[in-house]
């Protein structure tokens, strides 16, 4: 069986993150600008290779200050880092639609390994005829894991940006022609 190869329809995809503030806030960023793809071998998702890279200067938090503060050094070193990149290792069929998906996470120049939960939600041709398939992923990862350790302590205890970074993602592919 041939391979198929599937590219993120950007405008219909998103890649968001979520962070507690103070510890008793929840603050949602996104990143506008991505790219990558699945290699499928087979019926299904389950022997693909997975390739994704984010421009981090793309980040997008709602405040400009903040916004500004995560592209810099304490955080993702975007001018000396500019892309976060992931790249799948393997992946386990829990049933027909949903994977655990191995792979490694790239982020300042360190690699880590990571374990995203994702759904296939379908397969389905838009009005023009191209195939589409689409994906919902979630994970969470350390972010001291990659360096991205900048923190304050609070007054009354804790700090001021959590350690747990929760990835949310949904995405639309395009099956390539």
């Amino acid at each position: 069986m041939s391979n198929v190869k599937w590219a993120i329809d950007p405008a219909h995809s998103e890649v968001q993150f979520k962070v507690k503030h103070l510890m008793i806030s929840t603050v949602t960023g996104n990143f506008t600008q991505f790219e990558g793809g699945i290699e499928q071998e087979g019926a299904d998702f389950s022997n693909a290779k997975i390739n994704f890279s984010a421009n981090v200067a793309s980040i997008n938090t709602g405040n400009e200050q903040r916004d500004g503060h995560l592209k810099a050094a304490d955080f993702f070193d975007a001018e000396n880092h500019p892309n976060m990149v992931f790249a799948s290792t393997s992946i386990e069929k829990k049933d027909d639609s949903n994977y655990l998906v191995h792979g490694d996470l790239t982020i300042r120049g360190i690699s880590k390994p990571v374990v995203l939960t994702v759904e296939h939600t379908g397969i389905a041709k838009d009005p023009w005829g191209n195939e589409k398939a689409g994906f919902n992923l979630s994970g969470k990862l350390n972010r001291n894991d990659w360096n991205l350790s900048w923190n304050a302590p609070l007054e009354a205890g804790g700090v001021l940006v959590s350690e747990e970074v929760r990835l949310l993602a949904e995405i639309q592919l395009a099956k390539a022609n």
